[in-house]
């Protein structure tokens, strides 16, 4: 059987093994299928879903996008070279468009307790019939009134849920012990007594389970670092660390900031792409890039070329200031799930004009197709 106990202690074992799962991602962050472990590690939280209440389904479906956003650079990387990882990111995510699917027939707000059903038993679930699935495992048990800060179990426990059972039984005739209040008695049509009346009591909420979240375990405190390992540049784990300077460049390389908060850098010469992941109050400066400078999972964080880039890209980030110098005004700004951005363009006196990007837009049907521009008041 299961109790509330043990939905509360398989709650907590699973938040264990999905923090694991991030973790490996974080430990292999060199490796060749980085992307593949990302979208795994991104979306594992989704398996919590059973503490969501009242929309599962659209956590999932949350949960599944954060997954693409991994997944179509894998289907990038191996479309025309390896089949195989196409057909992986196939699998992989019709696992949370089934769950979806499930969540939406099953439980569409949520796990449902029984209030008068058996208890959920492993062993008295019923088999599946012949030529069709196995039906849905049937709700468990309304979880019960009690403290949750005195230990399960005991006969206190037992006798208390015994007793309100009992009530429960009796039916309309648990209504005959109540006493009958008279009008002078009530609070709403007698206001004298409404000044006197206690404050109403607040006790604790029902309960609800915890959502597994990474932030449940403590945090890891690494060595910062600052090494070029093959073609890549690591910059990773700096704390207030301001005037860092990368200078030996090539094309042919590359520069990876990770969870680098409080900190300046600058990059020196003309290389390959920069990557700006999970940093806080993070200053970049960068002479030339001849493909991408990506911002992801940042925030506030402020990007200045000095020469020339094609492209910048902003996802998943709050407070993001771009400056542009006069060779780089060609530059194609791409954003998406990210707020408070702005692109400063330099004047022929050298003073910048900070003009915001717009985070509001309005779409209409012309008849042939959808229309999307930027709302006056996105800005």
């Amino acid at each position: 059987t299961i109790d509330l106990q043990q939905f509360i202690s398989f709650i907590l074992f699973l938040s264990k093994v999905i923090q694991q799962v991030q973790s490996f991602r974080e430990q292999n962050r060199s490796s060749p299928l980085f992307n593949h472990l990302s979208a795994v590690s991104e979306s594992v939280p989704g398996l919590g879903w059973v503490a969501m209440s009242p929309k599962p389904g659209p956590y999932v479906k949350e949960m599944q996008d954060a997954a693409m956003f991994y997944t179509n650079r894998v289907l990038k990387d191996y479309k025309e070279k390896d089949k195989t990882h196409v057909d992986w990111v196939k699998s992989y995510l019709s696992i949370w468009t089934d769950l979806q699917a499930y969540i939406k027939q099953h439980h569409t707000t949520g796990l449902v307790w029984s209030k008068s059903g058996p208890v959920a038993s492993a062993s008295g679930a019923p088999s599946a019939p012949r030529g069709g699935p196995a039906p849905p495992p049937p709700p468990g048990p309304p979880p019960p009134p009690m403290d949750l800060n005195q230990s399960a179990g005991g006969d206190s426990s037992a006798t208390s849920r015994n007793a309100l059972f009992a009530s429960l039984n009796k039916g309309a005739d648990i209504t005959k012990g109540l006493k009958h209040v008279s009008d002078a008695q009530k609070t709403h049509k007698n206001p004298a007594l409404r000044s006197q009346a206690a404050p109403l009591h607040t006790g604790p909420r029902p309960f609800s389970a915890p959502r597994p979240t990474a932030s449940a375990a403590p945090a890891l405190t690494l060595p910062p670092v600052l090494e070029l390992d093959g073609k890549k540049w690591k910059v990773e784990n700096q704390q207030g660390a301001q005037g860092l300077v990368i200078s030996d460049t090539e094309l042919k390389q590359v520069v990876y900031a990770f969870k680098c908060n409080n900190s300046t850098l600058q990059i020196k010469g003309k290389i390959n792409s920069i990557t700006v992941d999970n940093c806080k109050k993070m200053g970049l400066v960068f002479d030339d890039v001849v493909g991408i400078v990506e911002v992801i999972n940042c925030k506030d964080v402020k990007v200045q070329v000095l020469g020339k880039v094609p492209t910048i890209s902003i996802n998943k980030t709050d407070g993001c200031h771009v400056y542009l110098s006069q060779h780089s005004l060609s530059c194609e700004i791409v954003s998406a799930k990210s707020s408070e951005m702005n692109v400063l363009v330099p004047g022929k006196d050298g003073e910048y004009t900070e003009i915001p990007v717009p985070e509001q837009f309005k779409t209409v049907w012309d008849g042939k197709k959808l229309v999307t521009t930027a709302t006056e008041i996105a800005g």
